[in-house]
């Protein structure tokens, strides 16, 4: 490690290659961003996936989504969407209902409950974004999307 990401990791012993620090740096900034968002939605009583799928419901609108769909459109992959979705409907925050053409099939939407939660977060949260990143330029911001999608492409 060249970078400062050695220093924050306390390493003496280099990475084998600028990639394995290019990752390295993309874990680390992810959890220091990611540490303002838990705790502000820890104060609404979501995790992160939770309120992901409630945001995901929302946009999706009355119809809803199915669980392959919810599971496609997360930013973070969970394994059991199934299992999450039971912990909201539990909590009043979706509604679930069986497909008529295909009963194997079990809509999911957001419930009234569940937007009385998420939507007064929205402010907060895009003002933590700002205070996160505020410090870099548009165009720095928008060489980081870039540069980040790249990234995904080749994974």
């Amino acid at each position: 490690m060249s970078g400062r990401i050695q220093a924050e990791l306390k390493q003496t012993k280099p990475v084998s290659s600028l990639e394995e620090e290019a990752y390295l740096n993309v874990q680390r900034t992810s959890n220091t961003l990611n540490q303002g968002i838990a705790e502000l939605l820890r104060s609404h009583d979501l995790t992160q996936a939770q309120y992901n799928v409630l945001r995901i419901l929302r946009g999706a609108g009355e119809g809803g989504l199915n669980a392959s769909e919810i599971a496609g459109r997360m930013i973070s992959r969970d394994p059991d969407v199934t299992r999450l979705v039971d912990r909201l409907e539990k909590r009043g925050l979706v509604d679930r209902w069986r497909c008529s053409e295909d009963r194997r099939v079990v809509w999911t939407r957001i419930s009234q409950a569940g937007l009385d939660l998420i939507n007064p977060i929205d402010a907060p949260l895009n003002e933590l974004h700002r205070r996160l990143l505020s410090h870099m330029s548009q165009e720095k911001l928008q060489t980081l999307i870039e540069l980040l999608e790249e990234a995904r492409d080749g994974a």
